[in-house]
C-alpha cells in the first residue's frame, strides 16, 4: 500500500509540475473601448462655423471640441460622455475638479446622474482618458476656446488686437473726428465678456481710453485693456473674394460698416447686364458678409462686384468647376478573374477599375457575393447584386464601393476607399431594390448583440473628402479602421439606410450636405452594402441589395 501511495503521489506532483509550466495564453475577448459622443458646456463650432459636434477620431483615439468664451477651461463641465457600454473610465485625479464624484461610466445627460456627481474637468491642456474593457484604450481630449474679439466703429478702416499685452489699436479714415466717434461694437472680452465703462457711451477717443474686461461670466478680477484710435490715409473700402463650386459660388468679404448690407452683383463673363443678389441672400456678421450665388452653369466664367454705399469693389472673376459624371455607375460592365472563375469584378476586361467589391476576400473560402444581374431598373443592361452570405466560417456582406480591394489579411479585408474627384454635385441619384433578412449573425462586437432577430439594414452613402490619399479600411478587430462620416476631411455627405424590403426598384435622390464651403474635394467615396454592419461581420444571411444606374445630379 505504501508503494502505491508513493507512486500516486509522484504522478500527482508530476502533473502539477506540468500544469505550472503551461502558460495561460488564452486571449481575452476583444471589446473596443471607444468614446462615441461627447458634449461640454459652451460648445460651439470652429471659426468657419463647422464642427459644432465633437470631432472623434477612433483611429487615433482623439476627441476635439470648441467652446465659446462663456466658460472656464480649468473648470469645464462635461454634459454628455457616451462610451462603449462594456468600458469603464480611468481618469487622472489631477484632471478632475472632484475625482471621487466623477462618474466612472458614460452618461447620456446630466439628468441621468446622481445629485452628487461632478463632471467638471480641467481642460486647459489636453486630457488623457483611459477606457478599460479587457484591454485599455487611451484617448486624448482637446478643448479649444475661441474668443472672438470684434470692434466696429463708424468710418473704421482696420484694427489690431494684441490679447497678450491687452491693447487694441484702431485706425479710422482721416476725415473722421477722433472726438466724435460712433462705436457700434467693442467686444474686447468676446461675445460673452463684459466691459466697463460701456465703450458705446464714449465718443472721445482723441486720447487713450482704458477699459476693464471681465470674461467667463466672472465679474471679479477684471483685466485692464488700453484702446488707441489713430487716423490713417488708407481708404475704407469694401473687399470681396469668391469660392466657386459647380452650380454655386460663395462671395465673402468686408463691408465699410456693419450698419447696412452691401449689394452683390454678378453676371456671366459674356453677358452685358448685371444681376443683383437679393438682400435676404446676404448675411452680415459684424462687418463681414457672405452671399451664396446659386443656379450657376458648370465650367463657366463669371464676373462679380460688391457695392457698399459709395464704395464699389473691383470687378473680379471666378470659374465654376465642370460637372464630373460618376464613372461606370450603370453597373453594366463585369468580368471574371483569369485564374479564378469564382471571382467577379465590376469592370470590363482590360478596363481601368473605378469600383470594387469584397469578392476577393469572399472567394478565398467561397464564391463572390457581389455579382451582376439582369434584373435592372429599366429592363436593359445589367445591375449589381449584393448578397449577404455566411461563407464557410464567416459572415460576409455584399458590397460595392469606389476604390480598390488591397489584400486579404487572414479572413479580414484591407480596402482602399475613394477615387480622385474635384466637383460639387448637389445630389446622388440611386436606384435600388432591397430584400431584408432577419439578422442571424453577430460578429465580434457585443455592442451589436441586441440586433439579433431584427430586420437587416442596407446602407448607401456618398462622401466628398479632401484626404491627401485614399482612406485605408481594415476589418481585423485588433486593428479595425473604418470610415467615419464625422471625419474632419469629409466636405460633403449624404446617406440612405433602410430595413424595409421592396418588391421593385425605387429611385431616390440623396441631397449632399456640404459642411464646408471653402474647400474643394479631392476624392469621391460611394458605398453600397446589403448589411450596414457588415464591417463587424453582423447581418442577415440572404439580405440582398440590387443597385443600378447611380447618377450625380448638379442643380
Amino acid at each position: 500500500m505504501k508503494k502505491v501511495f508513493l507512486k500516486s503521489a509522484c504522478i500527482f506532483m508530476t502533473s502539477m509540475s506540468l500544469v505550472s509550466c503551461i502558460e495561460n495564453d488564452i486571449p481575452y475577448p476583444y471589446q473596443a473601448g471607444d468614446i462615441l459622443s461627447m458634449e461640454v458646456e459652451g460648445q460651439r463650432g470652429d471659426l468657419d462655423g463647422m464642427n459644432s459636434s465633437a470631432v472623434i477620431n477612433k483611429e487615433n483615439r482623439t476627441v476635439s471640441l470648441f467652446v465659446n468664451d462663456s466658460v472656464q477651461l480649468e473648470n469645464l463641465k462635461i454634459t454628455r460622455l457616451s462610451i462603449s457600454p462594456e468600458a469603464s473610465l480611468v481618469l487622472n485625479a489631477e484632471n478632475c475638479v472632484d475625482y471621487d464624484n466623477f462618474p466612472k461610466k458614460g452618461f447620456a445627460s446630466l439628468d441621468s446622474l446622481s445629485r452628487t456627481s461632478n463632471t467638471r474637468m480641467d481642460f486647459s491642456k489636453p486630457v488623457k482618458m483611459t477606457l478599460q474593457t479587457y484591454q485599455e484604450y487611451e484617448w486624448t481630449v482637446s478643448v479649444t476656446q475661441l474668443i472672438e474679439r470684434v470692434i466696429d466703429i463708424e468710418n473704421m478702416v482696420r484694427y489690431v488686437i494684441d490679447a497678450d499685452s491687452r491693447k487694441a489699436v484702431i485706425y479710422v479714415s482721416s476725415s473722421q473726428p477722433l472726438t466724435n466717434l460712433k462705436v457700434n461694437k467693442m467686444d474686447l472680452g468676446g461675445v460673452y465678456g463684459k466691459i466697463w465703462p460701456d465703450p458705446l457711451a464714449i465718443t472721445d477717443y482723441s486720447k487713450q481710453q482704458t477699459f476693464v474686461v471681465y470674461q467667463h461670466g466672472n465679474e471679479e478680477n477684471g483685466a485692464k485693456w488700453d484702446v488707441f484710435v489713430f487716423h490713417t490715409e488708407e481708404e475704407n473700402t469694401v473687399s470681396a473674394g469668391a469660392f466657386p463650386m459647380t452650380t454655386k459660388a460663395y462671395i465673402t468679404g468686408t463691408a465699410t460698416s456693419s450698419s447696412s448690407k452691401p449689394v452683390v452683383e454678378y453676371k456671366k463673363n459674356t453677358d452685358a447686364s448685371w444681376s443683383a443678389l437679393s438682400s435676404s441672400a446676404v448675411t452680415m456678421t459684424n462687418r463681414n458678409f457672405s452671399a451664396e450665388l446659386s443656379g450657376l452653369s458648370a465650367a463657366t466664367t463669371y464676373q462679380y462686384r460688391v457695392t457698399d454705399g459709395d464704395q464699389i469693389s473691383a470687378e473680379q472673376t471666378f470659374t465654376t468647376t465642370r460637372a464630373i459624371p460618376l464613372t461606370d455607375a450603370s453597373f453594366d460592365n463585369w468580368s471574371q478573374d483569369a485564374s479564378n472563375s469564382a471571382l467577379w469584378y465590376p469592370w470590363a476586361s482590360g478596363a481601368t477599375p473605378f469600383w470594387d467589391t469584397g469578392n476577393k476576400g469572399a472567394t478565398t473560402i467561397g464564391s463572390s457575393n457581389t455579382v451582376s444581374t439582369t434584373e435592372t431598373c429599366n429592363g436593359s443592361g445589367l445591375a449589381a447584386k449584393l448578397e449577404s452570405k455566411y461563407i464557410l466560417i464567416k459572415f460576409a456582406a455584399g458590397s460595392i464601393f469606389t476604390g480598390s480591394y488591397v489584400r486579404t489579411d487572414g479572413t479580414n479585408g484591407v480596402l482602399s476607399f475613394g477615387q480622385e474627384f474635384s466637383a460639387f454635385p448637389s445630389k446622388l441619384r440611386i436606384n435600388y431594390k432591397y430584400t431584408s433578412a432577419e439578422i442571424d449573425r453577430i460578429g465580434d462586437s457585443d455592442l451589436l448583440s441586441h440586433l439579433k432577430g431584427k430586420p437587416d439594414t442596407c446602407n448607401i452613402y456618398i462622401a466628398l473628402t479632401d484626404w491627401d490619399e485614399p482612406f485605408t479600411i481594415k476589418t481585423r478587430p485588433s486593428e479595425r479602421s473604418l470610415f467615419d462620416k464625422n471625419d474632419s476631411h469629409v466636405i460633403g455627405y449624404a446617406e440612405f439606410t433602410s430595413a424595409t424590403s421592396t418588391s421593385s426598384y425605387q429611385q431616390l435622390d440623396l441631397p449632399i450636405v456640404y459642411r464646408y464651403t471653402n474647400r474643394t474635394p479631392k476624392y469621391i467615396l460611394v458605398v453600397a452594402t446589403s448589411s450596414k454592419y457588415g464591417d463587424y461581420f453582423t447581418g442577415g444571411t440572404g439580405s440582398t441589395l440590387l443597385v443600378d444606374n447611380f447618377e450625380l445630379i448638379y442643380d
